[in-house]
Protein backbone atom coordinates (compact mmCIF):
# COMPACT_ATOMS: atom_id res chain seq x y z
CA UNK A 1 0.00 0.00 0.00
CA UNK A 2 0.89 3.59 -0.75
CA UNK A 3 1.60 5.65 2.64
CA UNK A 4 -0.83 8.83 2.76
CA UNK A 5 1.44 12.32 3.81
CA UNK A 6 3.09 11.66 7.04
CA UNK A 7 0.85 15.37 7.93
CA UNK A 8 -2.33 14.01 7.27
CA UNK A 9 -4.95 14.28 10.00
CA UNK A 10 -8.25 12.72 9.63
CA UNK A 11 -10.95 15.18 9.31
CA UNK A 12 -13.62 13.39 10.94
CA UNK A 13 -12.48 10.89 13.94
CA UNK A 14 -15.48 8.77 15.40
CA UNK A 15 -14.49 6.81 18.82
CA UNK A 16 -15.84 3.87 21.11
CA UNK A 17 -15.34 5.08 24.18
CA UNK A 18 -15.21 1.48 26.08
CA UNK A 19 -13.71 -0.06 28.95
CA UNK A 20 -15.14 2.66 31.64
CA UNK A 21 -16.33 -0.31 34.13
CA UNK A 22 -13.43 -2.43 33.66
CA UNK A 23 -10.89 0.67 34.12
CA UNK A 24 -13.04 0.93 37.61
CA UNK A 25 -13.46 -2.71 38.76
CA UNK A 26 -9.30 -3.60 38.38
CA UNK A 27 -9.43 -0.61 41.36
CA UNK A 28 -11.58 -2.01 43.24
CA UNK A 29 -14.02 0.83 42.60
CA UNK A 30 -17.53 1.46 42.01
CA UNK A 31 -18.65 1.65 37.85
CA UNK A 32 -19.64 4.51 38.14
CA UNK A 33 -16.50 6.09 38.97
CA UNK A 34 -14.96 4.78 35.86
CA UNK A 35 -17.77 6.66 33.65
CA UNK A 36 -16.50 10.13 35.87
CA UNK A 37 -12.70 9.54 34.70
CA UNK A 38 -13.94 8.26 31.19
CA UNK A 39 -15.65 12.23 31.56
CA UNK A 40 -11.93 13.49 32.41
CA UNK A 41 -10.19 11.26 29.52
CA UNK A 42 -13.01 12.68 27.12
CA UNK A 43 -12.20 16.29 27.76
CA UNK A 44 -8.48 15.97 27.28
CA UNK A 45 -9.58 14.26 23.42
CA UNK A 46 -11.59 17.12 22.49
CA UNK A 47 -8.61 18.98 23.54
CA UNK A 48 -6.12 17.19 21.71
CA UNK A 49 -8.32 17.08 18.61
CA UNK A 50 -8.67 20.97 18.96
CA UNK A 51 -4.65 20.93 18.95
CA UNK A 52 -4.53 18.53 15.95
CA UNK A 53 -7.01 20.62 13.77
CA UNK A 54 -9.90 17.60 13.65
CA UNK A 55 -12.48 19.39 12.10
CA UNK A 56 -15.23 16.80 13.75
CA UNK A 57 -14.60 14.51 16.94
CA UNK A 58 -17.80 11.76 17.46
CA UNK A 59 -18.50 9.64 20.47
CA UNK A 60 -20.64 6.56 21.88
CA UNK A 61 -21.65 8.27 24.92
CA UNK A 62 -24.42 5.61 25.78
CA UNK A 63 -25.66 3.22 23.51
CA UNK A 64 -29.39 2.06 23.12
CA UNK A 65 -28.57 -1.36 24.43
CA UNK A 66 -27.09 0.38 27.72
CA UNK A 67 -30.30 0.56 29.07
CA UNK A 68 -30.05 -2.98 29.79
CA UNK A 69 -27.32 -2.64 32.37
CA UNK A 70 -28.20 -2.33 36.14
CA UNK A 71 -30.46 0.50 36.97
CA UNK A 72 -27.95 1.80 39.14
CA UNK A 73 -25.56 2.69 36.81
CA UNK A 74 -28.19 3.72 34.36
CA UNK A 75 -29.11 6.57 36.78
CA UNK A 76 -25.98 7.23 37.58
CA UNK A 77 -24.68 8.05 33.84
CA UNK A 78 -27.94 10.31 33.07
CA UNK A 79 -26.69 12.27 36.12
CA UNK A 80 -23.17 12.21 35.08
CA UNK A 81 -24.77 13.58 31.76
CA UNK A 82 -26.13 16.66 33.37
CA UNK A 83 -23.14 17.51 35.56
CA UNK A 84 -21.01 17.30 32.82
CA UNK A 85 -23.16 19.42 30.80
CA UNK A 86 -23.39 21.97 33.23
CA UNK A 87 -19.49 21.89 34.13
CA UNK A 88 -18.30 21.36 30.53
CA UNK A 89 -20.04 23.32 28.00
CA UNK A 90 -18.93 26.88 28.99
CA UNK A 91 -15.42 26.04 28.61
CA UNK A 92 -16.19 24.24 25.18
CA UNK A 93 -18.06 27.85 24.12
CA UNK A 94 -15.12 28.92 24.74
CA UNK A 95 -12.77 26.91 22.79
CA UNK A 96 -14.81 27.11 19.68
CA UNK A 97 -16.58 23.51 19.56
CA UNK A 98 -20.36 23.15 18.18
CA UNK A 99 -22.34 20.54 20.73
CA UNK A 100 -24.60 18.00 19.02
CA UNK A 101 -26.33 15.29 20.77
CA UNK A 102 -26.92 12.35 18.09
CA UNK A 103 -29.76 9.69 19.30
CA UNK A 104 -32.97 9.17 19.94
CA UNK A 105 -34.45 11.51 23.17
CA UNK A 106 -37.95 10.17 23.99
CA UNK A 107 -36.38 7.74 26.72
CA UNK A 108 -34.60 10.85 28.55
CA UNK A 109 -36.44 13.10 30.86
CA UNK A 110 -37.60 16.26 30.33
CA UNK A 111 -34.90 18.12 32.40
CA UNK A 112 -31.40 16.07 30.71
CA UNK A 113 -33.78 16.76 27.03
CA UNK A 114 -33.93 20.45 28.29
CA UNK A 115 -30.18 20.34 29.20
CA UNK A 116 -29.35 18.88 25.96
CA UNK A 117 -31.28 21.37 23.72
CA UNK A 118 -29.58 24.55 25.84
CA UNK A 119 -26.25 23.23 25.26
CA UNK A 120 -26.67 22.84 21.37
CA UNK A 121 -28.44 26.11 21.79
CA UNK A 122 -25.13 27.93 23.77
CA UNK A 123 -22.67 26.43 21.16
CA UNK A 124 -24.91 26.57 18.22
CA UNK A 125 -22.33 29.50 16.54
CA UNK A 126 -19.09 27.82 17.16
CA UNK A 127 -17.36 26.21 14.03
CA UNK A 128 -13.58 25.40 15.24
CA UNK A 129 -14.63 21.33 15.92
CA UNK A 130 -17.87 19.64 15.94
CA UNK A 131 -18.23 17.45 18.85
CA UNK A 132 -21.53 14.89 18.26
CA UNK A 133 -22.25 13.21 21.49
CA UNK A 134 -23.83 10.25 20.27
CA UNK A 135 -26.65 9.41 23.41
CA UNK A 136 -29.13 6.64 23.21
CA UNK A 137 -27.99 6.15 19.92
CA UNK A 138 -27.78 2.94 17.97
CA UNK A 139 -26.61 2.15 14.51
CA UNK A 140 -29.84 0.45 13.44
CA UNK A 141 -32.09 2.69 14.60
CA UNK A 142 -30.34 5.48 13.12
CA UNK A 143 -30.94 3.82 9.60
CA UNK A 144 -34.57 2.63 10.79
CA UNK A 145 -35.25 6.39 11.77
CA UNK A 146 -34.15 7.66 8.35
CA UNK A 147 -36.56 5.17 6.60
CA UNK A 148 -39.18 5.76 8.54
CA UNK A 149 -38.56 9.99 7.68
CA UNK A 150 -38.91 9.36 4.19
CA UNK A 151 -42.29 6.88 4.12
CA UNK A 152 -43.95 9.13 5.93
CA UNK A 153 -43.36 11.62 3.20
CA UNK A 154 -43.90 9.24 0.99
CA UNK A 155 -40.28 9.90 -0.50
CA UNK A 156 -38.45 7.01 -2.44
CA UNK A 157 -35.62 5.56 -0.38
CA UNK A 158 -32.23 5.62 -1.86
CA UNK A 159 -28.38 5.82 -0.97
CA UNK A 160 -28.48 9.46 -1.12
CA UNK A 161 -32.22 9.90 0.04
CA UNK A 162 -31.19 8.05 3.50
CA UNK A 163 -27.88 9.54 3.64
CA UNK A 164 -30.13 12.99 4.00
CA UNK A 165 -32.09 11.62 6.44
CA UNK A 166 -29.10 10.07 9.10
CA UNK A 167 -28.52 11.33 12.27
CA UNK A 168 -24.97 12.84 11.40
CA UNK A 169 -26.23 14.60 8.20
CA UNK A 170 -24.50 17.27 8.81
CA UNK A 171 -21.23 16.37 8.99
CA UNK A 172 -19.04 13.99 6.88
CA UNK A 173 -18.50 10.51 7.15
CA UNK A 174 -15.27 9.43 9.91
CA UNK A 175 -12.40 9.02 8.17
CA UNK A 176 -11.01 7.18 11.87
CA UNK A 177 -12.80 4.96 13.92
CA UNK A 178 -11.34 4.14 17.03
CA UNK A 179 -12.37 1.63 19.79
CA UNK A 180 -10.82 1.54 23.05
CA UNK A 181 -10.85 -1.21 25.76
CA UNK A 182 -9.10 -4.04 23.60
CA UNK A 183 -12.63 -5.53 21.47
CA UNK A 184 -12.35 -5.86 18.15
CA UNK A 185 -16.32 -5.11 16.86
CA UNK A 186 -18.36 -1.83 16.41
CA UNK A 187 -21.04 -2.61 18.47
CA UNK A 188 -23.91 -1.18 16.28
CA UNK A 189 -21.78 2.42 15.86
CA UNK A 190 -22.58 4.15 13.16
CA UNK A 191 -22.97 1.43 10.66
CA UNK A 192 -24.47 3.69 7.70
CA UNK A 193 -21.25 6.22 8.23
CA UNK A 194 -18.62 3.71 9.26
CA UNK A 195 -18.65 1.95 5.63
CA UNK A 196 -15.45 3.50 4.28
CA UNK A 197 -13.95 4.34 8.18
CA UNK A 198 -10.21 3.03 8.64
CA UNK A 199 -10.87 1.20 11.65
CA UNK A 200 -8.05 1.12 14.74
CA UNK A 201 -8.59 -0.73 17.70
CA UNK A 202 -6.66 -0.36 21.19
CA UNK A 203 -6.03 -2.12 23.97
CA UNK A 204 -5.78 1.08 26.30
CA UNK A 205 -9.08 1.19 28.66
CA UNK A 206 -11.07 4.47 27.87
CA UNK A 207 -9.87 5.99 30.44
CA UNK A 208 -6.17 5.16 29.98
CA UNK A 209 -6.79 7.13 26.49
CA UNK A 210 -4.50 9.84 25.87
CA UNK A 211 -2.49 12.00 23.79
CA UNK A 212 -0.09 9.48 23.14
CA UNK A 213 -2.62 7.07 21.82
CA UNK A 214 -4.56 9.33 19.53
CA UNK A 215 -1.74 10.28 18.06
CA UNK A 216 -0.45 6.53 17.51
CA UNK A 217 -4.12 6.07 16.23
CA UNK A 218 -3.55 9.00 13.58
CA UNK A 219 -0.41 7.67 12.99
CA UNK A 220 -1.70 4.12 12.03
CA UNK A 221 -4.08 6.44 9.79
CA UNK A 222 -1.75 8.12 8.01
CA UNK A 223 -0.26 4.60 6.53
CA UNK A 224 -3.54 3.67 5.25
CA UNK A 225 -4.36 3.84 1.46
CA UNK A 226 -7.91 4.73 1.29
CA UNK A 227 -9.28 4.02 -2.31
CA UNK A 228 -12.45 4.01 -1.91
CA UNK A 229 -13.13 1.23 -4.49
CA UNK A 230 -10.69 2.44 -7.15
CA UNK A 231 -6.98 0.78 -7.37
CA UNK A 232 -3.93 2.11 -5.93
CA UNK A 233 -2.59 3.35 -8.91
CA UNK A 234 -5.96 5.43 -9.68
CA UNK A 235 -5.22 6.54 -6.10
CA UNK A 236 -1.72 7.72 -7.00
CA UNK A 237 -2.37 9.37 -10.31
CA UNK A 238 -0.58 6.46 -11.99
CA UNK A 239 -2.09 5.34 -15.17
CA UNK A 240 -3.04 1.72 -15.63
CA UNK A 241 -0.14 0.87 -18.24
CA UNK A 242 2.28 2.89 -15.83
CA UNK A 243 1.58 0.86 -12.97
CA UNK A 244 2.04 -2.46 -15.55
CA UNK A 245 5.09 -1.62 -16.07
CA UNK A 246 6.04 -0.69 -12.91
CA UNK A 247 4.87 -4.45 -11.75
Amino acid sequence: MVPTSSTVVPNHVAIVMDGNGRWATKRFLPRIAGHKQGVDSLSRCVQACLDRGISVLTVFAFSSENWNRPAEEVSGLMELLAYSLSKEVPSLNANGVQLRFVGDRTRLSEKVQAGLAQAELDTSANQRLIFNVCFNYGGRWDIAQAANRLAVRGEAITELSLDREMALAHVPDPDLLIRTGGELRISNFLLWQAAYSELHFSDKLWPEFDEAALDEAIAVFRTRERRFGKTSAQVSGRSTNENTKAA
